[in-house]
C-alpha cells in the first residue's frame, strides 16, 4: 500500500509544544489543582505537581503549541524536491496559518498527513488547540464520523509497529536503525521549554522542529525502501 502513495499527496510535519505558563507558580489556583490532579497517576508519590510541570505541555490542557513544521515532495520530472516551512510564535496565528495550509493545498481526498507518533500526540494535540482558540477544525483533522480507513493521517512509528500495539520506537532510534544520518541537533525535546522561555530562543527551536520533519520524511522513504533525500534536494522556504 505504501508504495501505492503519491509523495506529493502527503504533508509531512511535527510540532513543537510547551508548558502555558513559564512555572507552575505563575498558574492560577484553580489551574494549579486542576494540574495536580491530572498529573497524579504520572508522577511518583515523592515528586510534586510543581516538580512535575516541565512537563505539562505534552498535554494539551496545560500547554501549547510554539511551532508546527511541515514538509512536502515536490517532482519537477526528474528532480525531487523535498521543500520545508515552519509557522512559529503565537500559538493562535500559527493555528490559522496551518488551517489555511491544509484547506488551500491540502484538503482533497488523496491528500494524507504524516508524522511520528502523529496519531497520539501530534494531529490530536493540534485539534485540541483549535478547539480551545474556537476555530472550526479543518476536513484533515476532523475525524468526527469517520471510518476507520476513511482517517487521512499516517503514523511512521504505527507503520513500524506491523501490528504490536505494545511496541513504541523514538523518532532517533528508528532513524539510527534504518541508516538515516543523523542531522547535528544541538538541543532535544527535553530542552525545548528552557530554550522558549529562559533562552528566548525560538529559531532554535524551529530548526529542531524541522529536522524532525525532514527525518520524519527520510523514515518514509526507507519504508517503501527508497533511495534518502540529499541536502541538494532539501529546499527551506
Amino acid at each position: 500500500m505504501l508504495y501505492k502513495l503519491n509523495l506529493e499527496h502527503i504533508l509531512f510535519l511535527d510540532i513543537e509544544t510547551v508548558p502555558q505558563k513559564p512555572s507552575f507558580s505563575e498558574l492560577d489556583q484553580d489551574v494549579q489543582i486542576l494540574w495536580e490532579q491530572k498529573s497524579q497517576y504520572q508522577r511518583k508519590d515523592e515528586i510534586t505537581a510543581e516538580d512535575f510541570y516541565d512537563r505539562a505541555g505534552i498535554w494539551a490542557e496545560f500547554g501549547k503549541i510554539i511551532c508546527i513544521s511541515v514538509g512536502y515532495f515536490v517532482a519537477k520530472g526528474a528532480t525531487r524536491n523535498f521543500r520545508v516551512t515552519s509557522f512559529s510564535g503565537d500559538e493562535k496565528s500559527l493555528l490559522k496559518q496551518f488551517k489555511q495550509l491544509l484547506q488551500e493545498h491540502f484538503n482533497q481526498a488523496k491528500h494524507l498527513l504524516c508524522a511520528h507518533n502523529g496519531k497520539e500526540f501530534d494531529f490530536p494535540y493540534i485539534a485540541r488547540r483549535m478547539v480551545i482558540h474556537g476555530m472550526n477544525l479543518p476536513y484533515k483533522l476532523d475525524l468526527f464520523g469517520k471510518k476507520p480507513w476513511e482517517v487521512p493521517h499516517l503514523d511512521t512509528m504505527e507503520l513500524w509497529k506491523f501490528g504490536d500495539y505494545k511496541h513504541y520506537t523514538s523518532l532517533k532510534l528508528l532513524a539510527h536503525i534504518l541508516g538515516i544520518p543523523s542531522p547535528k541537533e544541538d538541543m532535544d525535546g527535553s530542552m525545548v521549554k528552557d530554550v522558549f522561555y529562559k533562552e528566548n530562543d525560538l529559531d532554535r527551536i524551529v530548526d529542531y522542529c524541522e529536522l524532525d520533519v525532514i527525518t520524519t520524511a527520510q523514515v518514509f522513504l526507507r519504508l517503501r525502501n527508497e533511495e534518502l533525500l540529499s541536502e541538494e534536494e532539501i529546499k527551506k522556504v
